[in-house]
């Protein structure tokens, strides 16, 4: 019989991977920690990249790490491991460039890799996001992207502490800075072209409501889904997700409603 660690991870895996290949991470409130999660999930080989400038890779959540200069446009034999991340090298101790388009395109077309999981945007250890004009840098070869926010924003004020450019986030949901944010902001967010839906085009998008750490935050994270699907259809479900514990807790779908 599965253990409860094994379903948790089908889950997560039938839930955020089923059907895409490339998936690129944007937003805020728990990118790397999903990445990882996901990766460590994820059946066969998989690569870890990024579009952007990113902190230096976990090295307990990788088997592998391998440095591609700017001007590198062939790929290194692959490594004897199951998870590999390729980044640009360092930008500073903490810190690594991202790899270019071209870079990222070899990488996907790497059939030694079942899955490619790429980070397409920074927000500075914040739960929350709205991106900038040059934001996402969303690879071509990208077929899902997987949007995050913090449901854990709620109640708070919608500041630096909390928010990366929360004047941007104002902007895009009608949140005043300096006040508590709401649920019906949030969904904004998730709707809005200057929000989640940004520089993404016509590719698929699944927004993820993470940090629903009990029954304290199912409610609020569950409002969010719904006044989101009210509002668009840009997409059709909403993952509610703990990814520190790399479990999926509800998965809101339109026909549901």
């Amino acid at each position: 019989m599965p253990s409860s660690e094994d379903l948790d991870r089908n889950r997560l895996v039938a839930t955020l991977a089923s059907g895409a290949r490339v998936l690129s991470l944007v937003g805020a409130g728990g990118k790397k920690t999903t990445m990882y999660a996901l990766a460590k999930a994820l059946p066969g080989r998989v690569a870890l990249s990024s579009s952007s400038h990113m902190a230096a890779y976990d090295r307990q959540s990788i088997d592998g790490l391998v440095t591609l200069a700017p001007d590198t446009f062939k790929l290194p034999e692959a490594l004897d491991a199951r998870v590999v991340a390729y980044g640009g090298g360092a930008e500073s101790p903490e810190r690594i460039r991202g790899l270019s388009f071209d870079q990222l395109a070899l990488l996907a077309a790497d059939a030694s890799f079942d899955f490619v999981l790429l980070k397409a945007d920074g927000a500075r250890a914040r739960w929350i996001k709205a991106p900038a004009d040059y934001e996402p840098v969303i690879a071509p070869c990208t077929e899902r992207v997987l949007y995050l926010l913090s449901v854990q924003v709620i109640g708070a004020a919608l500041d630096e502490r909390i928010a990366h450019r929360p004047e941007r986030i104002a902007a895009a949901t009608g949140a005043k800075q300096g006040r508590p944010l709401a649920a019906m902001h949030l969904a904004a967010l998730l709707c809005s072209p200057m929000g989640a839906l940004h520089g993404l085009g016509q590719r698929e998008v699944l927004p993820i409501i993470n940090m629903v750490d009990g029954e304290t935050w199912l409610g609020p994270a569950r409002e969010v889904a719904h006044l989101a699907l009210a509002r668009t259809t840009r997409f059709d479900r909403v993952v509610l997700a703990n990814m520190q514990a790399a479990r999926i807790v509800e998965v809101i779908h339109r026909a549901d409603l």
